[in-house]
Parts: structure tokens; C-alpha cells; sequence
């Protein structure tokens, strides 16, 4: 199955119209055992990895191999260093939200070391965060401007492995390859989706666009990311059946 598949092959699992209680993913309701296990487990081991999550941002996704299919998305960031960000992306911030999908985030810096072939499967990130789409819930500007301005420069890699905007109640089939929004034709926003994510968060991307304008354009953008923009073409992943090894790789 390619991740490019508008639709899975017979999934019974398809279908579904309440998120609230989390009815869109099939299963069982959790048991007062279960609960009780769980924050036990909680208050006695380390969760160090999920801890180091220090921010929220929401911002839009359009899959590489058709721009038309965009979704909302959720970015729990840990940064590892000053170069290096790593997102677990959900598709709402609810208790209920799933995981979607994951997102490498990089400096300019690392970007420009990476090989060309690499570097077509990332995005930059200057048009998201200039025109408001990139935002922190519930921060002032004021306070997230500093960290605007170092995203402004980065470059990300985001992979889906759970395509919601299809319909699928489990994640199906190969993962795919995100991008970001864009100043051209296929690169925009459905405003309807724009619209949406602004009343849930009491927002107006546009205002919050006006006060980025000092925000400053990075001096270059590598060409070899957003890829598609200049020769048109997305990536996919397909899924092939190969021989597997029958011995150890390496002496």
C-alpha cells in the first residue's frame, strides 16, 4: 500500500462521527484497573524523554504527493540542542488527540551539511511562521517572538504515519511525506481550515501576521527544500515485499 493511496484497501475499522470520547479509534473503553495501573506506573517511573516536551505549536500540513490534502496539526517539541528539534505531532490537542506522525526540526546550519538527495525530503519554514500559521496557543506574541525568529531559519522533515483526513481509525498503509505551507497556488491554506483552527483558539492569523512583519526573511532558502514548488513533483512511499538477510551485515 503507497502513502499515497487516497484510500486503504478494505478497512473495517473506517468510519465514525464523535472524537469527543475518543470513538473515532476503535476499542474498548479503559477499565478503573487499567486507570489505576496507568498512574501507578506514572508516579514510579521515568518518563524523562516525554518530560523534555516544552512547547505546543499548531500549524498545517499538506501531504507531499497532493498539496490539496491538508490537515491541522499539533507539535509537542522537545529540543535537544540549539540545532535540533524533535515534535510528536497529534491531530488536536484534546485528551483524545492521536499521533500522527513525527517532525525533525533543524538549523540552517545542519541543513546546509545534509546531502542534496536528503535534502529534497525537507521543508523550510520562513513562510509558516511569517504569515501566522505556525502559532503557540494561548502565548503572547511578545514572548514567543524570540523562538519565531530562530524557526524562521530552520528546516523540517515531517513523515504522517496515521492519515486521518482519509478516514482511517488505525494507522494504514506507509508512512508520508508532509510540507509546508507556501506562497504559491498549492502551497496556501484552505481559509476554511485557517477560519476553523482561529475560532477554536479565539485568534486572528491575519493580525498575527502583521505583527511578524519585522520578523526577519532568512538571507537563503535552499532550494533543494520544498522540492515540489520548483519542479512539481512530491515523493511517495510504496511498501514492497524484499528478501531478508540471512546472515549478520558486519563481521
Amino acid at each position: 500500500m503507497a502513502s499515497s493511496d487516497q484510500r486503504p484497501t478494505a478497512n473495517p475499522v473506517q468510519g465514525g462521527s464523535d472524537d469527543s470520547l475518543g470513538s473515532l479509534t476503535p476499542g474498548k473503553p479503559m477499565t478503573l484497573g487499567q486507570h489505576v495501573l496507568d498512574k501507578g506506573a506514572e508516579m514510579m517511573q521515568s518518563l524523562k524523554p516525554v518530560s523534555q516536551i516544552s512547547q505546543h505549536a499548531c500549524t498545517f500540513a499538506l501531504y507531499s504527493h497532493d498539496p490539496t490534502r491538508q490537515i491541522e496539526t499539533h507539535h509537542y517539541v522537545h529540543r535537544l540542542n540549539q540545532d535540533f528539534l524533535q515534535c510528536a505531532v497529534y491531530d488536536s490537542d484534546g485528551s483524545h488527540g492521536r499521533l500522527i506522525g513525527v517532525e525533525y526540526i533543524v538549523s540552517d546550519r545542519i541543513f546546509e551539511a545534509l546531502p542534496p538527495e536528503e535534502q529534497k525530503l525537507w521543508h523550510s519554514h520562513a513562510y509558516e511562521i511569517k504569515s501566522g500559521l505556525w502559532v503557540n496557543p494561548r502565548i503572547p506574541e511578545m514572548i514567543g517572538k524570540p523562538e519565531l525568529e530562530n524557526l524562521a531559519k530552520t528546516y523540517g522533515k515531517f513523515w504522517c504515519t496515521w492519515q486521518v483526513d482519509r478516514g482511517d481509525r488505525l494507522p494504514m498503509g506507509a508512512p508520508a511525506l508532509m510540507v509546508s505551507p507556501q506562497p504559491v497556488n498549492l502551497g496556501h491554506v484552505k481559509p476554511e481550515l485557517v477560519a476553523r483552527r482561529d475560532a477554536i483558539y479565539n485568534i486572528s492569523t491575519e493580525a498575527i501576521s502583521h505583527s511578524r512583519l519585522e520578523i526577519g526573511e532568512p538571507e537563503w532558502i535552499n532550494p533543494q527544500a520544498d522540492y515540489w514548488k520548483s519542479h512539481g513533483k512530491g515523493f511517495a512511499v510504496d511498501i514492497k515485499s524484499t528478501k531478508m538477510l540471512t546472515r549478520a551485515p558486519f563481521p
